[in-house]
Order: structure tokens, then sequence, then C-alpha cells
């Protein structure tokens, strides 16, 4: 899947249902928890997504 369209793919999940986990992400799109956070996280740079730190769990939400 090229960048462009798993980045979209990722923030209709999230705007969807409005919060999601690292490893709620990677079970929706068969990927490792890892790869999941590393695709948030690339999203979070660009200003797409905002991370949420919980103990023992990161939320992602689209950022306004």
């Amino acid at each position: 899947m090229e960048e462009k369209e798993r980045n979209k793919k990722i923030l209709e999940i999230i705007k969807k249902e409005k919060i999601v986990t690292s490893s709620e992400l990677s079970k929706k799109l068969s990927i490792s928890w890892n790869t999941a956070e590393k695709y948030l996280m690339e999203l979070a740079l660009i200003g797409k997504v905002e991370r949420i730190k919980k103990t023992g769990v990161n939320l992602w939400i689209i950022k306004i």
C-alpha cells in the first residue's frame, strides 16, 4: 500500500472511531503494533493526528 493511500485509510478509521489505540489500528490494518505506532507517529509529525498518552497506552485522535 502506498504511503498516501495508507495515511488516508488510517485517517478514515480514526475519524470513524473518534479515538483509536495503536493496537486497535494494528488489528484493523493487519499490521504489527510497532508498524501501526510508526505510521501514527508519522501522521502526528505532520500535524494530522494527536497522541494522548495514558498509562500503558497511546490514544490517537484527529488533530483539530
